[in-house]
């Protein structure tokens, strides 16, 4: 099963956080204009429980197949990216940091693709800024609310996501690589809203497992749907 996919066109953006935007933190900085100079193609979803069952064939039977798989290491979600380059074809892999933010943002420069800023109509998070819980405190099937501009779902919130990128600190040109954790994006259904910003990022070591913790694919190459 491949998953279903959608082009992302190339074009140019601003990455990091904004200075009118009050929770841009130095990982977010400096901002700088980036050129994506091809196309990819991105999964539309975070990979679901049905799209890791038809790799493992295994177990998860008690879970609804479109929910996001979670509880997946950066190892294992590289591991289901080569097991599905080999069956497609084509390289799948996760996305870069800069492919992901991108993909995010789908020609916004907001803090949010749905601008200054995101409501429990439009993204799964639990806490209001003031810490009142106004979420509904679980995951969510995918794609339960509007796509961004790209037609991509769930960049906002239900799940973080892995990408590709070992961590740097800022992005700064000369910021120093720590190979031993990598990039994660996009915030979760447990998270307040600061935290599915566009900009924001998080670090964590490559082998952990966590139950708002996910990932997507993208393709260089054409991919059916």
């Amino acid at each position: 099963m491949i998953p279903a996919c959608i082009e992302v066109p190339a074009g140019r953006f601003v990455r990091g956080g904004s200075a009118n935007d009050k929770f841009t933190n130095a990982t977010e900085l400096p901002r700088s204009e980036i050129e994506i100079e091809h196309p990819f193609r991105m999964s539309i979803c975070p990979i679901t429980v049905g799209d890791w069952q038809a790799w493992k064939q295994e177990g998860r039977g008690d879970c609804n197949p479109d929910l996001p798989v979670t509880r997946i290491s950066w190892f294992q979600a590289m591991a289901y990216c080569e097991w599905l380059s080999r069956r497609s074809g084509k390289v799948w892999r996760m996305p870069t940091e800069v492919e992901w933010e991108y993909a995010c943002r789908a020609g916004t420069s907001t803090p949010f693709f749905t601008g200054d800023i995101i409501d429990t109509a439009q993204a799964n998070f639990l806490y209001a800024e003031d810490g009142l819980k106004v979420g509904v405190g679980e995951m969510l099937p995918v794609g339960c609310y509007e796509a961004n501009a790209f037609g991509l779902h769930d960049m906002h919130g239900n799940v973080c996501e892995w990408t590709c990128d070992p961590w740097r600190p800022t992005h700064a040109s000369d910021a120093p690589v720590d190979s031993s954790r990598r990039v994660v994006r996009g915030g979760a259904w447990d998270y307040l809203p600061r935290m599915l910003r566009s900009s924001w990022r998080d670090a964590l070591d490559p082998g952990t497992r966590r139950d708002n913790l996910g990932f997507r694919v993208v393709t260089e190459c054409r991919c059916p749907n």
